[in-house]
């Protein structure tokens, strides 16, 4: 549910910016609407499993270009072969939105123009590993949008996957960009609030948490 008390805009590190309830009701729920079309298919939602043999506790599916460790392609050959699900432009135009908002600057909004969303459903004891985005060959910034249950993210830095980091809560709204000096940052999920989501966002249960992305593969 919504927090009671007043949550600001913030820097988190130099180019991280949390923007809460960026996300109104009407787009929460219009965000869910399309995340639960793409879970279908033509690649459907999934549990990635790494090089290792591990399976993450998340699941994803793909818009635009397919992900899997840790490189891009336009079909999914690690699931069922199927090109994946084209990037709309309405997506496209969210981005530069949320990046206009994050950082207040129009120029850099206008060249902001991904075109690859990763959508991760996390539910019950699901978290995400420190990690780096790493795999575009674009440093623009990364785009994060945050519907249902509240979640602990945890932003560190571009060097280790230790300290020094920071925590902050994500609630259903909410809006992270983080690009420049901590587009490489590790960064995430450390824990997710089970029950803490707004029903009348169309989600049940769990978390969803749309990334946006220029990759700068060509095509």
């Amino acid at each position: 549910m919504a927090s009671l008390l007043p949550r600001p805009r913030s820097v988190l590190a130099p180019g991280a910016v949390h923007v809460p309830e960026w996300l109104g009701p009407e787009r929460r729920r219009a965000l869910v609407a399309a995340c639960r079309a793409w879970a279908t298919g033509p690649v459907p939602m999934r549990h990635t499993r790494l090089p290792r043999g591990g399976v993450m506790s998340v699941q994803t599916v793909c818009v635009g270009w397919h992900w899997q460790p840790y490189r891009y392609s336009r079909t999914a050959q690690d699931v069922n072969g199927a090109p994946v699900a084209p990037f709309p432009s309405w997506l496209r135009d969210l981005g530069r939105e949320a990046v206009a908002a994050a950082y207040e600057d129009p120029e850099v909004a206008r060249a902001y123009t991904p075109d690859v969303a990763l959508i991760n459903f996390y539910e019950g004891a699901a978290t995400m590993g420190m990690h780096q985005d790493k795999d575009e060959r674009s440093s623009a910034p990364v785009v994060s949008l945050s519907v249902g249950d509240t979640c602990v993210f945890r932003l560190g830095n571009t060097e280790t996957r230790t300290r020094p980091y920071r925590d902050v809560e994500l609630e259903s709204g909410d809006l992270l960009v983080f690009g420049g000096p901590s587009r490489f940052a590790y960064h995430g999920v450390t824990a997710l609030r089970p029950g803490s989501g707004d029903p009348a966002d169309g989600l049940a249960r769990g978390r969803l948490n749309v990334t946006l992305r220029m990759t700068g593969l060509p095509g």
